[in-house]
């Protein structure tokens, strides 16, 4: 049986952008939640929703488990089993780990969008937010913050 809560009515006050730069050791998954939990505190947020884009084409962003780190092991290896570095794929100017990197990131997404309540980011207990690096090199990876929503009171 479902439930829909109470509906609430927003009045966006607040539009704040900023740059989180991450210096990526090489492929594995990056853990932001903190980073940005402390964006959307920064804010001054109240009610609202943050809005989280890397600007590259390989690497992307995800929501998903952060208690069990053999999750992360796990979906690393079923990343390399759809886009495997030695399928044969036609572009490899920048490596053979390089188009494998675009298709994970088609795969996986580039943008999150995430309900802030009070405050705080609205993840479940067990999600946390997450860089993915798919190439096999250190990168530096920009991801951009927006928060827009209602000023915290009190």
């Amino acid at each position: 049986m479902s439930r829909l809560s109470a509906i609430a009515a927003i009045a966006p006050e607040l539009m704040i952008a900023a740059t989180l730069v991450l210096e990526t050791p090489g492929q594995g998954f990056f853990e932001i939640t903190k980073d940005v939990a402390d964006f959307v505190s920064r804010c001054g947020a109240g009610d609202g929703i943050v809005f989280v884009f890397i600007r590259h084409t390989s690497a992307s962003l995800l929501i998903q488990e952060n208690a069990d780190p053999d999750v992360r092991t796990d979906l690393g290896t079923a990343l390399d089993r759809l886009a495997p570095a030695d399928a044969g794929w036609v572009h490899d100017i920048e490596g053979a780990d390089d188009m494998p990197a675009h298709v994970k990131t088609m795969l996986t997404g580039v943008s999150l969008h995430i309900p802030v309540r009070d405050g705080a980011l609205e993840l479940g207990s067990w999600q946390g937010v997450y860089v993915a690096e798919h190439r096999a090199r250190p990168h530096r990876r920009e991801v951009v913050l927006n928060y827009v929503g209602g000023k915290r009171r009190g």
